[in-house]
């Protein structure tokens, strides 16, 4: 099968490009694939993919911006095009015009307009998008409009195509703004990328991997590491707004203390695994899937982490506490330290692949 994917760039860190490199890879023994992207990473160093890449500037685009694409399909004559993270309204609907293909949707950019299913007033929403209730989300309603006007436009050209997503949660909200339930197919992903035989880079410690924002609810880890009483450093791998707010927190001093690393490649986030007694993942928006959850239970690293969108499709239990419950979070946080779990089999790479061709065959039918 010739599969050619589209995407906004190749690049070293968020779980939706780790995922889309471990399908390129599961996909490269048996099917001819070539992958196009608006840009290339820029001061890191992912994985190349197994295929042929082509720079078509204008697919990183989040705003409606032409690109040329017609010429490819015809030189490579894809039986299916497989697009991931791409948010050009254009390239949507061009996609939506056309036979064979599939759009894996990765967040919550096509039916919620602001911080994923997470109001203003600091709620889950767990109402569908309209004009009405999004509009209390934004001070700024020329803005509101327009964001909200793009987000419509992408979800129209969703409704036209199948979908893969990675949790039921994510199938559930794109049900409830008229996406039809059988054009969207979950395929859970895997762990990509990671050494599970590394060895520790340091000293034991409690993890916290992810993007510094608020969405991720790093405020909220740092506050329940501390609440809980746990004799082990804080390790942060990750980078983002909230990091000079974060190096504020590190030079408080203390003992344990908080390290600070930025982003790390995936050879040393195998490492830091290796050191992590637990993983906290209090997340505030409502998570796609939450990949670092299942990388660490690959490890046996126990996940303490908020029961927030598809998280708990995933989570074998013990650690999962109410989504907001700062002090449960904290609890949970002391007891896990001392055990280890592990991933559940059903997230294994042969699994998703094999869902994937299926969904191909069926898309390319």
């Amino acid at each position: 099968m010739r599969i050619l994917h589209l995407a906004d760039c190749v690049a070293g860190r968020g779980g939706a490009h780790t995922w889309m490199l471990g399908i390129l890879e599961g996909l490269a023994p048996d099917h001819e694939q070539a992958l196009v992207v608006g840009e290339l990473a820029q001061g890191e160093a992912p994985q190349p993919p197994p295929c042929r890449v082509v720079v078509r500037p204008g697919l990183e685009s989040r705003t409606a911006t032409p690109v040329a694409l017609d010429d490819l399909v015809a030189s490579f004559r894809p039986h299916v095009i497989h697009l991931h993270n791409v948010m050009n309204p254009v390239v949507l609907e061009w996609a939506a015009a056309r036979p064979g293909c599939l759009l894996t949707v990765q967040d919550h950019r096509f039916f919620c307009p602001t911080r994923g299913k997470w109001t203003r007033a600091g709620e889950v929403c767990g109402l569908p998008m309209s004009r009405e209730l999004c509009a209390s989300c934004f001070d700024d309603q020329a803005y509101f409009g327009e964001i909200l006007a793009l987000t419509e436009r992408r979800l129209a050209a969703a409704r036209r195509m199948r979908l893969s997503v990675l949790s039921r949660y994510m199938r559930q909200e794109l049900v409830a703004v008229g996406v039809p339930a059988p054009s969207v197919h979950v395929v859970p992903p895997f762990v990509h990328g990671l050494a599970l035989d590394a060895v520790a880079d340091g000293p034991p410690c409690v993890l916290f991997v992810g993007r510094l924002a608020e969405t991720k609810g790093v405020r909220e880890a740092v506050a329940a590491w501390r609440r809980s009483g746990v004799a082990l450093p804080l390790v942060i791998a990750g980078t983002g707004p909230l990091r000079a707010e974060l190096e504020q927190e590190a030079a408080a001093g203390g003992e344990p203390g908080i390290e600070l690393l930025g982003w790390v490649e995936r050879e040393r986030l195998s490492a830091l695994y290796q050191r992590a007694c637990a993983l906290l993942m209090p997340s505030r928006w409502q998570e796609p899937f939450g990949i670092v959850g299942i990388e660490a239970l690959s490890f046996g690293v126990p996940v303490v982490a908020f029961e927030s969108g598809g998280v708990a499709e995933w989570h074998p239990g013990p650690g999962l506490v109410r989504w907001g419950d700062s002090t449960g979070l904290a609890r949970a946080l002391k007891k896990a330290v001392e055990r280890r779990l592990l991933l559940l089999p059903r997230f294994e790479r042969g699994e998703a692949i094999g869902r994937l061709v299926a969904l191909y065959a069926r898309v390319g039918a």
